[in-house]
């Protein structure tokens, strides 16, 4: 069973071989080959350096070479290695990515991105997401910065275009814990579970003006599968609790689920200060079990740069989980420049559940606090992983982020208040657990951002987190698992 994922990339990695040998009789003479077999061959030069230079001296093992090499392995197209964490406990997968675009007379490009990881605890992820956008007919951007250092004047971000997305994900995780529900549970109620969840659906963004204003739309189908983990010492879920304490336990449902939202991301005083607001709504209706509720979520955030230009590259709508580049450029390269890449930010995060009558939240769609929660997003970070589910969540957090000089690697440090109220009247800035968190980032031109974290602060130890997430820099995030 373990193999097979290996299988899999060896044969994927042949075939890509086998396609990618004619470019040294077609790479050269444009006009012989299609788009698809195009990229393929572009690919391949580029992990192949010295077939563009027959005709002088090189060597693929100077430090250049390997980097750019190392780099189109994780993030070239159309196929690449898809790297990146799955929920915690769960570990690092490892797969492959397809990326592919066209381009129409009518001025609207198609991108289409799939991908397949899996761990070493056998839990993994496969999805297929679609993107489809009118390619800008001027300079016209909204939203947040992209870019960097080297070319200031150069500001991609969002396009004022609407971007429609289609997407199918299925995720099976293998190890996950649940310690019962509230602010007040105990270590010892720690139980394992294993959960297998299939989201399709569909997606837009749609800008409204220069202003950094879009309003966002979705309609996902869910069929979320609960399981036993009877590989952990910890009991299984079922051992511990009932659909009393732990809703969503004694039956099965799937769940449509639309949101509506609004996102309002300007540039505010010649770029000193940047707004990420926003604020979304969803209903999720059960079919055939009584666990439909209704979710507000509003997340305010302020950033401040850390030198008068600060180019940090921004995730865009255009891209899929897999794709980093934006319209008309490739991936950005990494950078050996001094760089004075930082900011300072502060976040208040309030989400909300209400369910309908006669109806509870099932707690594996509960937001989570200590640790990180199923998307991978650390809350509390010195608590053990999922240590507190409740409907309802409130985050107090500042952070600052510096880059180091001439090499991709960053400092950060972060500050939480937070907690996980069963009541929504105790939505409040009251009885808030605290945490603290610093460590490393690495940004390495669009490859996944990595994260070594030592968390302190809370009343139950420390908690190191490792993690790398789950996208390339600047595409757009996965559907969230809650």
């Amino acid at each position: 069973m373990r193999s097979r994922p290996l299988v899999l990339l060896a044969c994927l990695l042949t075939a890509h071989a086998t396609l990618a040998e004619t470019c040294d009789q077609i790479g050269h003479a444009p006009g012989q080959e299609g788009r698809v077999q195009s990229d393929f061959c572009r690919e391949w030069l580029e992990l192949h350096p010295c077939r563009q230079q027959l005709s002088k001296p090189c060597s693929t093992f100077t430090a250049g070479h390997l980097v750019d090499i190392g780099q189109t392995l994780v993030t070239g197209q159309p196929i690449h290695i898809a790297l990146g964490s799955l929920s915690p406990q769960n570990g690092f997968g490892a797969g492959l990515a397809f990326v592919e675009h066209k381009d129409f007379k009518s001025e609207r490009r198609l991108t289409f991105d799939a991908d397949a990881v899996a761990t070493t605890n056998l839990s993994w992820r496969a999805g297929s997401y679609l993107t489809t956008y009118k390619l800008p007919q001027s300079k016209e951007t909204i939203g947040v910065v992209m870019g960097t250092p080297k070319s200031p004047m150069k500001r991609p971000s969002v396009q004022i275009a609407p971007v429609f997305t289609l997407y199918a994900e299925a995720t099976s995780l293998n190890r996950l814990y649940y310690y019962g529900l509230g602010p007040d549970t105990l270590p010892a109620g720690q139980a394992a579970f294993g959960l297998t969840q299939a989201i399709a659906g569909a997606g837009a963004t749609l800008p409204l003006n220069r202003g950094g204003i879009s309003f966002t739309a979705e309609f996902n189908g869910r069929v979320p599968q609960l399981r036993p983990d009877t590989n952990e010492p910890a009991p299984t879920v079922a051992a511990l609790y009932t659909e009393a304490t732990a809703p969503g336990l004694t039956r099965s449902a799937a769940f449509l689920q639309p949101g509506v939202g609004i996102q309002i991301q300007p540039s505010l005083f010649k770029d000193h200060l940047r707004l990420h607001y926003l604020a979304n709504f969803q209903d999720f209706t059960a079919l055939g079990a009584p666990y439909s509720f209704r979710r507000w979520t509003a997340d305010i955030g302020h950033e401040f740069p850390l030198a008068r230009r600060v180019f940090l590259t921004a995730a865009s709508p255009q891209n899929g989980p897999d794709s980093c580049g934006s319209v008309g450029s490739a991936c950005p390269h990494i950078s050996t420049t001094i760089n004075n890449e930082g900011s300072v930010s502060l976040r208040l995060l309030m989400t909300g559940s209400a369910a309908s009558a006669g109806s509870a939240v099932p707690f594996y769609f509960d937001p989570t606090s200590g640790g990180s929660d199923l998307d991978g997003n650390p809350i509390l970070a010195s608590y053990p992983d999922y240590r507190f589910h409740a409907p309802n969540l409130i985050l107090l957090r500042g952070a600052v982020e510096h880059a180091l000089p001439k090499i991709p690697l960053g400092v950060y440090f972060s500050a939480d208040a937070a907690k996980s109220p069963l009541a929504r009247s105790e939505i409040d800035f009251t009885n808030l657990r605290t945490s603290y968190s610093a460590g490393l980032t690495v940004h390495a031109g669009a490859l996944p951002v990595v994260y070594l974290l030592f968390a302190w602060g809370g009343n139950e130890g420390t908690h190191t987190i490792f993690s790398i997430s789950n996208t390339l820099l600047g595409a757009s995030p996965r559907p969230s698992l809650f």
